[in-house]
């Protein structure tokens, strides 16, 4: 039975689900959340999709599971990739998935939505000028952390990496210079050569040029 999605391109977090579903090589397909147009809001989506009004959402058979971190791990249970080799290894993951929601992405979407998504003349300077800088912050503890590592947490891909880079492929600013973060750079290069790997906008639809 085919996994599928609710996701649309502009999610961090929806492409945190899907990257970790086509890396994984399960069988899945993309369902679009029509986000911008209020779908997320609808009595329809919240009744019978998801109560927070929220992408992704995960159905697969008669599972339903919302939030990216939670659906990552479901998809670990399932083929036995990105969980870790063991119960440190895991933990070690769960604590860098709980920091990027909270410190990393959590800050990154907002920011990147509050500097491309809305109107210019409603954009919060002194806002943005704030995240920006909670922003820099998370980058620096990122970049120290992968000196000398090829991957977050143990030899190879896990929920670790594929969390923390939901929002760093994205072209639309946000304070984020790649090349001022050499190591976070060269983690991002080495995922993106691994097998299966896209970039957001060619792995769901939806994206800003849609709606210019």
């Amino acid at each position: 039975m085919t996994i599928k999605l609710h996701c649309f391109g502009e999610s961090g977090h929806s492409y945190k689900a899907a990257l970790a579903l086509e890396l994984s090589g399960l069988d899945w397909e993309p369902v679009k959340v029509d986000f911008f147009g209020g779908q997320g809001r609808s009595p329809e989506f919240r009744n019978d999709l998801n109560i927070m009004g929220e992408a992704p959402v995960m159905i697969d058979g008669d599972v339903r599971l919302t939030q990216s971190g939670v659906i990552q791990d479901y998809i670990s249970e399932k083929t036995g990739k990105f969980g870790g080799r063991d119960a440190a290894e895991r933990r070690e993951i769960l604590r860098w998935v709980l920091w990027d929601n909270h410190k990393l992405s959590s800050q990154a979407g907002m920011t990147r939505f509050l500097m491309n998504f809305l109107p210019e003349d409603k954009r919060p300077a002194d806002v943005i000028g704030f995240m920006l800088g909670r922003l820099k912050a998370a980058y620096a503890v990122l970049d120290a952390h992968l000196a000398g590592r090829d991957w977050i947490v143990g030899d190879g891909v896990t929920n670790a990496d594929l969390t923390c880079c939901g929002y760093l492929y994205y072209p639309e600013p946000f304070g984020f210079d790649r090349s001022a973060w050499p190591n976070i750079d060269a983690w991002l290069t080495r995922l993106s050569e691994q097998p299966g790997w896209k970039a957001p906008y060619d792995l769901m639809p939806g994206s800003p040029a849609d709606r210019a």
